[in-house]
């Protein structure tokens, strides 16, 4: 690895990835704004389970929001095929559903939390500000790991 190939790897365009999944537009476009707020930058929108599977296939998101209630895939069982593809993969489940059976069945699909709408912008807000402070630190002791390593892996 040469110079620059070690600088580049050691440099911030790493930045996190968030993966936006509900059927309604004007719902991903408000989560995209409070997610922006908690800083992220790097934002994908999908607007049903099948288009979040395929892209979440080529494109490893840091964490993913999904919308329970979709036509088609619904959220459980789209993020069953997601953790079957990537089982690290995180995901948090966003939803006016309220039920206890659906709420267990995600986190024991592998959901990691569940937030119910309508929710308030401020704890969504601070919620993303955690989970990007946390990708965050992953990248950079990934790339300071591989670049201690010689990039070998």
């Amino acid at each position: 690895m040469n110079e620059t190939q070690v600088r580049q790897s050691l440099s911030p365009d790493v930045e996190p990835s968030l993966l936006i999944v509900d059927d309604a537009q004007m719902m991903r476009l408000k989560i995209q704004v409070i997610a922006e707020a908690a800083g992220w930058k790097r934002i994908t929108q999908a607007p049903n389970g099948e288009k979040a599977i395929e892209l979440h296939s080529s494109n490893r998101y840091d964490l993913i929001t999904m919308d329970l209630v979709m036509p088609g895939i619904d959220g459980l069982t789209t993020l069953q095929s997601i953790r079957a593809i990537d089982p690290k993969a995180n995901v948090v489940m966003v939803s006016a559903v309220n039920q206890k059976e659906k709420l267990l069945g995600c986190i024991s699909a592998g959901a990691m939390d569940f937030i119910v709408k309508p929710f308030d912008p401020a704890r969504l807000q601070h919620f993303l500000q955690d989970r990007y402070q946390l990708a965050s630190e992953a990248s950079r002791r990934m790339a300071a790991r591989d670049s201690s390593s010689g990039g070998a892996g």
